[in-house]
């Protein structure tokens, strides 16, 4: 019975010199295709690890970004603590592969990075695109390539695209609109979020307290804060509702039904709530107020947390934010109104 080859169509070519010199090479055979012999180089392991690429119809990626990509993946995506994040570099990364992946290192130029930026659409996400792509190169300096980041040392407003944050203020009136029009649960939400400044995720999955301070270890940072409830003018009634519903799941947020509230439900709730209040400002003649609740999204609940507060101090301590710059350019973006000096 004939043996069968370990590595079909792995050929090594031996040539010796005059002089008792030996040159050995592998090769990919292609005999029967019409195509050349494929070269795999004078290194068995590297030539082994391109057969088996060639062999087994594998995507090629070493030397290419691909290859860090693939093990930034693997090694660092899985230890953020937060599954926020985690998603939102998930999706990131799905948007730059097909884009960088194939290319190599060399291959990458500030003229590519600008050309992506200009032909995205979405230009504020391909600002964070291109943030993850540079976290992943910096990354894979030193293991992957030598090269540093096309863009290093360059200022952000001179290669990414212009960012301007959202300017809205979630008035009184606006606020009451929509409260007005939603069910209890989409209240629930709205005056938790307005009373902690907590992102929707964490309104949504933040645990019933067993006593009178409401614990929260934010998804996004894993920062832990407690809330003294005797300072709140809405949450120990919330509580105390919650506290009687005949529920089985430990969430403070519950559905009537006894269910845990998903992103979707609270959509879902929001668009119908906000849709109604439009109506209804639009019936009264305030065609003022029904153009700004159109432009009114559930996750401004946290930005009305942030303009309640007398201080920027306050706000940024409130969001947990490490630097109040953060919370005076996304948060606390209100006209402000001052005294004249006479």
């Amino acid at each position: 019975m004939p043996k069968v080859s370990k590595h079909p169509r792995f050929r090594v070519h031996v040539k010796r010199g005059k002089a008792g010199q030996v040159w050995t090479s592998y090769w990919y055979d292609m005999r029967g295709t019409g195509e050349p012999d494929v070269a795999l180089g004078n290194d068995r392991e590297a030539a082994l690890k391109q057969w088996d690429e060639l062999h087994n119809l594998k995507p090629r990626i070493a030397g290419t970004i691909e290859e860090a990509f693939t093990a930034w993946e693997k090694d660092v995506l899985p230890v953020y603590a937060s599954a926020e994040t985690r998603k939102g570099y998930t999706r990131d990364l799905k948007r730059i592969r097909p884009i960088f992946g194939p290319a190599t290192w060399e291959g990458i130029t500030l003229k590519d990075l600008k050309g992506y930026l200009k032909r995205r659409s979405a230009k504020t996400r391909a600002n964070r695109e291109l943030a993850l792509f540079s976290l992943i190169w910096n990354w894979a300096r030193g293991v992957y390539t030598e090269l540093h980041w096309p863009a290093a040392g360059l200022q952000r407003s001179r290669w990414k695209n212009k960012e301007k944050a959202r300017e809205i203020d979630v008035t009184d009136a606006m606020f009451s609109a929509v409260y007005a029009e939603a069910d209890q649960v989409l209240r629930d939400v709205m005056d938790l979020a307005t009373a902690t400044g907590m992102r929707l995720t964490d309104c949504r999955t933040v645990l019933l307290p067993a006593g009178d301070s409401l614990r929260l270890k934010a998804s996004k940072t894993g920062k832990a804060t407690d809330f003294d409830l005797s300072l709140s003018l809405v949450l120990p009634e919330l509580i105390a509702r919650r506290r009687a519903a005949k529920v089985t799941h430990l969430m403070l947020i519950s559905s009537p039904t006894g269910r845990p509230v998903s992103a979707r439900m609270l959509r879902e709730r929001w668009d119908e709530a906000r849709a109604k209040a439009v109506a209804r400002a639009a019936a009264d003649g305030d065609d003022e107020l029904a153009d700004a609740i159109r432009g009114l999204w559930l996750r401004d609940m946290r930005k009305r947390a942030a303009q309640i507060l007398t201080s920027d101090e306050e706000a940024a301590d409130l969001l947990q934010h490490g630097d109040v710059r953060t919370t005076r350019r996304h948060y606390r973006t209100n006209v402000k109104t001052l005294r004249p000096a006479r």
